[in-house]
């Protein structure tokens, strides 16, 4: 058998393929199967540039070399490793072994990989593996799966294994428990706290319970959804006011990492003002430093809900059952920019043209806005009386 060799990648493919991903127009399935990169690593990359630009910004670049330290980190390997200035100029421990993989460079002057790995305390075996990214049978189980998670959303791994043994899939419970984590579903009800949240994330309150939210900007709560494509599969995150139901703003990514909830906040609270309240669930997402920052910052009181309670956060719930339902699968969108478009035409529609029976037939359009519906020949409009009962 022939040595095995690592593939070389320069400093501008790498920042061509980051560049890719974090425009969000592919999934990761698509640009790894374009570059021949594993996901792992284009995730990574994206990470990366996007914290190398805040740093260039942030004047951090610039400290850095005015304290004389090299260009490259790698080349100080007389660091220990696990310091705070250790290895890559900070404790190479502390990171994802995702990011640590993707931080190897193939082609440095001074590091061999074998010694890269020791430094970032992963496996040489590891750091070459390029596994394939899913089959189309493992996307089409990943779609009967989200549809039956929106159907009976209390579904555990095993529930659902029972469930696609039924529809005539023989799957583990070990692959079921890969793709529901691997799409961000987990089984919804009262259970112990068995998991501590990230020791560096605050868990704030749930302020909603036995409030009556009675008008626009008084409470408004985010969430993301999993969103099936045909080559893999993009995050939707979605900011909602929650009196009206109306969609104040969203973001598509093919990760799912805070930069694009926060592009969506900041958008929210650019273009209809600030609400009293933001309500959200207890994601790592939600309850980062940058995302809470914002909130706070514009003064806004920050409410997650109770772990496991899904009827916390219930109107932003239905609105991932009709937009899938109604939207995603019907088109089955077969690329980024196509789902984009699509989403785009269908929240428009729901904004502006679809009424609600708990909204006294006004669409929320006209409910955020404090409208009476708009009158359709041959029909009595809504009076002032019936809103305010309906309300």
């Amino acid at each position: 058998m022939g040595k095995v060799t690592c593939k070389r990648y320069g400093a501008e493919f790498k920042a061509k393929v980051a560049l890719g991903a974090i425009r969000g127009e592919q999934t990761l399935a698509e640009l790894s199967a374009k570059h021949g990169i594993h996901q792992t690593m284009i995730a990574a990359w994206k990470r990366q540039a996007i914290e190398g630009l805040v740093s260039t910004f942030s004047g951090k670049a610039e400290a850095v070399q005015a304290t004389g330290e090299a260009a490259d980190p790698a080349v100080r390997q007389d660091r220990p490793v696990g310091g705070g200035a250790g290895f890559f100029g900070e404790g190479p421990r502390s990171m994802s072994a995702e990011r640590r993989r993707g931080m190897v460079e193939a082609s440095h002057p001074r590091l061999s990989v074998v010694r890269q790995c020791a430094l970032l305390g992963i496996s040489r075996s590891g750091h070459y593996y390029r596994p394939t990214g899913e089959s189309a049978a493992t996307l089409a189980l990943m779609r009967l799966i989200d549809e039956a998670f929106l159907e009976c959303p209390y579904y555990g791994s095993r529930q659902m294994m029972r469930h696609l043994h039924r529809l005539g899939h023989r799957v583990g419970r070990a692959r079921v428990v890969r793709l529901m984590r691997r799409m961000g579903l987990a089984a919804i009800y009262q259970k112990p706290n068995t998991s501590a949240p990230h020791p560096e994330h605050r868990v704030y309150p749930y302020l909603l319970r036995d409030l009556a939210i009675v008008r626009p900007n008084q409470v408004w709560c985010s969430d993301i959804t999993y969103i099936p494509i045909r080559w893999g599969f993009l995050y939707l995150v979605a900011v909602m006011d929650w009196h009206s139901r109306r969609v104040l703003s969203w973001r598509l990514s093919n990760t799912m990492d805070v930069a694009f909830c926060t592009d969506a906040l900041e958008e929210a609270l650019a273009r209809h003002g600030t609400p009293e309240i933001f309500n959200t669930d207890q994601g790592s997402q939600f309850t980062s430093l940058a995302f809470t920052q914002a909130l706070t910052d514009a003064d806004i009181q920050i409410s997650m809900d109770g772990r496991g309670r899904w009827m916390d956060d219930v109107f932003i719930e239905r609105l991932w059952r009709s937009l899938k339902y109604e939207c995603v699968y019907l088109h089955a969108f077969e690329t980024g920019p196509a789902l984009h478009g699509g989403l785009a035409r269908w929240i428009s529609h729901y904004n502006t043209h679809r009424p609600h029976s708990a909204l006294a037939g006004r669409t929320p359009d006209e409910a955020y806005r404090g409208v009476l519906p708009t009158l359709l020949p041959g029909h009595a409009r809504t009076t002032a009386s019936e809103l305010k009962a309906a309300a």
